[in-house]
């Protein structure tokens, strides 16, 4: 594996610290939407989440995807590993590719039944901030990461691509959630191009057509292109309940709830918006 491999860790995991630090510190100062719940709890619970999601996945796939992208090179398999691209070209490439990938595994993750009662832990939460970056239930975490090697495997994308990919999924993750002020022509300038906090935010309203759309992490295109993309929640931004229309009882900040949540029988949710189509 190229020389740069061991730095990846300390790479991801600082980049990582430095934005969930800058971009709470911003939500701070130009909050989108007041708060309904507690910080503390909510923020518990997902930094326990990421926690023992990577231990799990450490476990169950020692070889991480950047080793993993590395491997298939030195094997010459997948598609990139046929070609001879120029470097700068095949990342450019892959990463779009694996974007799109993550698009595709979002927008199934919505629509087959076994696997939406994991990815419902994400959609749980009731306050978005950048910590719901990191919101997911080991179990999708763990599915998630052995799609994205088979894809891997498919593509045999360079390891760089991969590692940079990484980089930029995780912060995409975070800047969407984010529960932040961005002024509307600055925010209709960027979603051209990414996904905005307020683009992604309309993924979480507890109204199920709006829950089904707007599947993007990183590139705006795919839900223009695919024909999911929704501009804003019928609610407003201010007004919308997040959160889902039907969930297991219990508290959704919790760490219990959001753990055992695949496994207990959902009912409809007392949110505000359900209150007001009743």
């Amino acid at each position: 594996m190229e020389s740069w491999s061991h730095l990846e860790l300390p790479i991801r995991m600082g980049s990582f610290a430095l934005l969930l630090t800058g971009l709470s510190l911003a939500e701070a100062l130009w909050p989108r939407r007041k708060r309904h719940h507690p910080r503390a709890e909510r923020w518990i619970t997902h930094i326990l989440l990421m926690a023992g999601s990577s231990l799990l996945l450490r476990v169950v796939f020692p070889l991480a995807a950047v080793g993993y992208a590395a491997l298939m090179g030195e094997k010459g398999i997948g598609l990139f590993n046929l070609t001879a691209l120029p470097v700068w070209l095949e990342v450019v490439i892959a990463m779009i590719l694996l974007d799109l990938a993550i698009w595709a595994q979002h927008l199934v993750m919505h629509y087959v039944p076994p696997l939406w009662v994991l990815h419902r832990a994400h959609h749980g939460d009731e306050d978005l901030d950048a910590s719901s970056g990191i919101r997911f239930h080991p179990f999708e975490m763990l599915i998630s990461l052995g799609f994205k090697l088979v894809v891997i495997t498919a593509l045999g994308p360079a390891a760089l691509a991969v590692f940079l990919f990484e980089i930029l999924l995780n912060a995409s993750s975070l800047f969407e959630h984010a529960s932040l002020a961005i002024p509307k022509r600055v925010d209709t300038a960027l979603r051209r191009v990414i996904v905005t906090p307020d683009m992604h935010r309309v993924h979480h309203s507890v109204f199920p057509e709006e829950t089904n759309s707007n599947f993007g992490f990183c590139l705006s295109v795919w839900d223009r292109l695919f024909r999911t993309y929704v501009r804003e929640p019928r609610d407003g931004h201010e007004g919308m309940a997040l959160g889902l229309d039907v969930r297991p009882e219990g508290d959704p900040s919790s760490l219990a709830w959001t753990l055992t949540s695949p496994f207990s029988r959902a009912q409809a949710a007392r949110t505000q918006s359900a209150s007001r189509d009743a």
